[in-house]
């Protein structure tokens, strides 16, 4: 049976290229670049990168950046924008749980849910850290975002969708958040890129920070810094907060 993030992107690229959160790729783009220091020699590795968008932006800047994803419809979506620009990408389709790659590249990145915390256990979403540090040489750089479960603590998971919704876009409903498991099981209603209408029952964990700590810890990354992810906004100056939806973490092997 297939799992509701796998039936969600079977073909929903070019819609899913409008959704407000993908918006805002420059932006984060500008905060990778800076957290490697702009060396245009390093290997980046784009787990779960969805349509292609970090991974088209940043080649364009001229950095040499592999996108793995699990969904064949959202690589075909990639794969056409990349022609489009007129560049030359790989973008294979793999499992982030078992990927093949052992100590290949400098950095890798995990952006907007891109497979950690859609699983549907925890040891499934941890096997994808164990599966992206292996991925890493040895000084190698992690950078991802995750739900942080801090907000659910002091806000309504329910209200903050309603109030981020807007027309046209996948909305989210029945939204219940278990203070047992730390996942929010929701609806969500969306029509694909051929306009059907389409509903699925979603599942997704939030981690709080000392959670994802103690887990990139015990994956042998040394130093492990965790901040507030703004949209399109990452910065190591916002201090992460209850107000925060997601959390940004910077991890170094």
């Amino acid at each position: 049976m297939k799992q509701w993030y796998e039936s969600l992107f079977e073909n929903y690229g070019r819609k899913y290229d409008n959704e407000c959160f993908v918006q805002g790729t420059v932006g984060e783009c500008d905060f990778i670049e800076s957290e490697i220091n702009r060396d245009k020699s390093l290997k980046i590795l784009d787990i779960g990168c969805g349509t292609g968008r970090h991974t088209i932006e940043l080649t364009k800047r001229g950095y040499q950046v592999a996108g793995v994803d699990l969904s064949q419809s959202q690589l075909a979506r990639a794969r056409e924008k990349a022609k489009e620009a007129g560049l030359t990408i790989n973008f294979d389709q793999h499992d982030a749980r078992a990927l093949p790659f052992e100590n290949e590249f400098d950095l890798a990145i995990m952006l907007c849910e891109g497979g950690f915390s859609l699983m549907e256990t925890d040891e499934m979403n941890f096997a994808i850290l164990k599966s992206a540090t292996r991925a890493l040489k040895y000084n190698g750089k992690f950078i991802f975002t995750t739900l942080n479960g801090l907000f659910p603590l002091f806000h309504s998971v329910a209200e903050f969708y309603k109030s981020a919704q807007k027309e046209g876009q996948s909305q989210c409903k029945e939204c219940s958040f278990d203070l047992m498991t730390f996942r929010d099981h929701n609806t969500a209603v969306f029509e694909d890129d051929s306009g059907n209408k389409k509903e699925l029952k979603c599942n997704e964990r939030y981690y709080v920070p000392c959670e994802i700590t103690w887990l990139l810890k015990s994956l042998g990354f040394k130093k492990i810094d965790i901040f507030g992810a703004k949209l399109g906004a990452y910065s190591r100056n916002d201090k992460l907060t209850t107000d925060d939806f997601e959390m940004l973490v910077v991890a170094e092997k």
